[in-house]
């Protein structure tokens, strides 16, 4: 049978992309902004390109009340790159704006006055973009494989636990982030060529043990 997922649609982003990675790793894919629909998922992906501040507006209704409702399910929930860093309680891009704050903690900047990686005689470049291996310990994650970034704000949970994998940018960050049937990664699964399809396809296919 084949898997349905629920991509939520926040106008963000580039969902087709998203949506044609997901039907390749073998999902039926329903792209939506309903929040009945979300709330009753079966499994739920939340991709997000831009501010912090429209990805909060758009989960400050609700569409936020169904996404909460849909993980207090214990549901399979996927969030990239935005979908994210929106389950935290807020973010330095965009001080006021709330998360949904399904966990603790804060979404702070890469600061560009720090060493770059591969050259430490200059500063590091801000948005962090390209390919970064990341080191995973997680049943959805290749080990220490290479995923595809652009950003420039990283999460910093309070509980250092929820860390599933980091990665490397002149400093070390999280790159993903798990608890129950919650998955959420900075980089991009759905440019991230074989490494990125491992893990939608470990998501569609339930393998979280």
């Amino acid at each position: 049978m084949t898997a349905a997922v629920c991509l939520v649609d926040t106008s963000m982003g580039n969902l087709r992309s998203v949506a044609r990675s997901l039907e390749r790793a073998g999902a039926s894919v329903t792209v939506t902004d309903e929040p009945s629909v979300i709330a009753s998922a079966d499994r739920l992906v939340v991709p997000g390109q831009g501010h912090f501040a429209d990805c909060a507006r758009v989960f400050a209704g609700p569409i936020g009340e169904a996404v909460r409702a849909h993980i207090a399910r214990e549901r399979p929930y996927l969030g990239i790159c935005l979908g994210m860093q929106v389950l935290f309680e807020g973010s330095e891009e965009a001080p006021g704006a709330a998360g949904l704050g399904v966990f603790a903690g804060q979404v702070r900047r890469f600061a560009p006055d720090a060493p770059d990686p591969d050259d430490p005689t200059r500063r590091r470049k801000v948005p962090h973009m390209g390919w970064n291996e990341v080191r995973g310990d997680h049943p959805m994650l290749p080990a220490d494989d290479w995923f595809f970034f652009v950003h420039s704000y990283r999460c910093v949970p309070e509980d250092a636990s929820l860390t599933v994998g980091v990665a490397d940018y002149g400093e070390p960050f999280c790159a993903a982030v798990a608890r129950g049937r919650v998955l959420a990664v900075q980089f991009h699964p759905e440019k991230s060529q074989r490494a990125g399809a491992e893990v939608l396809r470990a998501f569609v296919e339930d393998r979280w043990s």
